[in-house]
């Protein structure tokens, strides 16, 4: 039996979909959201259970192998916050699954995750990291760096749903490697009782590197006209995007990365979904 944690998402439905096409027996943790409903109509069980509620998660991981946990609060609200969720969430289903001998434990945590990082999100991501590595569980720990369908969809779709111009940081010219949410899928999914992701910290991103900058390039070159794009400074207002998102954005604008997939595409038969093929699956019907 496989638990999905997250799976009201979109990775985490993704994969559960996909692993119910395998014919594998897979256990939903589920709270009430008309997302799982497909789902369980395709063969999922549902457990009612709450990262928040430790008794609940005990409950959850009874008879279950692995565990796969997507969860996150980022783009949720009220009491689900980057602390009950993120941190003391993840912190309570690792306790859990160490307590029911779970045999694998997969971590999607975020690429840049540290425990000394001035980003809570980032800085809960690398605590729990830190504690499932102590746990004693077989764990694998993917770090996937910004997601095109969620953050390409906030940052540039948003606004152009509303006719106001796409807002980045300091112009949007660090580049970075975007990847596919379908493409982390894969990777989670391959890692499934696979001995050579066990113990394991994989980074996850697409090729070759982009700023925010080419992404707008890219969008408005599938949907045939020049996006308007305004530019701020680090600290200042994104209108549209959740505010606890910016410090996310602004840090984008400090750094570049350039992840080398060769390995990872190697060693899980993978192939890397190209840019322009996701940005044309978000946009192309917009045009």
């Amino acid at each position: 039996m496989i638990l999905v944690v997250g799976a009201s998402g979109m990775l985490g439905g993704m994969i559960a979909g996909q692993l119910l096409e395998q014919g594998k027996e897979v256990r939903v943790l589920q709270r009430s959201n008309p997302a799982y409903e497909s789902l369980i109509e395709a063969g999922a069980e549902g457990v009612p259970g709450d990262l928040k509620d430790r008794a609940s998660l005990d409950r959850a991981c009874q008879g279950v192998e692995i565990i796969i946990t997507t969860a996150t609060a980022a783009l949720r609200g009220g009491a689900d916050t980057f602390t009950s969720v993120d941190q003391m969430g993840t912190k309570n289903l690792i306790e859990a699954a160490a307590l029911a001998n779970v045999k694998q434990f997969i971590y999607v945590s975020a690429y840049g995750s540290d425990i000394d990082s001035a980003i809570p999100l980032l800085r809960y991501k690398g605590e729990c990291e830190q504690r499932l590595r102590i746990s004693g569980l077989n764990y694998t720990i993917l770090k996937p760096h910004i997601f095109i369908e969620v953050w390409v969809g906030a940052v540039v779709g948003i606004p152009l749903k509303a006719g106001a111009p796409v807002t980045l940081i300091e112009g949007g010219q660090k580049r970075h490697s975007f990847i596919s949410v379908g493409d982390v899928a894969a990777v989670a999914l391959a890692a499934v009782g696979n001995s050579a992701a066990f113990n394991r910290e994989i980074a996850i991103g697409g090729t070759p590197p982009v700023s925010w900058s080419q992404i707008t390039e890219v969008v408005g070159g599938v949907m045939q006209r020049p996006l308007q794009v305004r530019s701020v400074q680090i600290g200042e207002p994104v209108p549209m995007l959740p505010d606890a998102l910016w410090p996310l954005l602004y840090a984008t604008e400090t750094y570049e990365t350039a992840i080398d997939m060769t390995d990872v595409c190697q060693t899980f038969g993978l192939t890397l979904t190209p840019l322009e093929d996701s940005i044309r699956r978000l946009f192309g019907g917009a045009a």
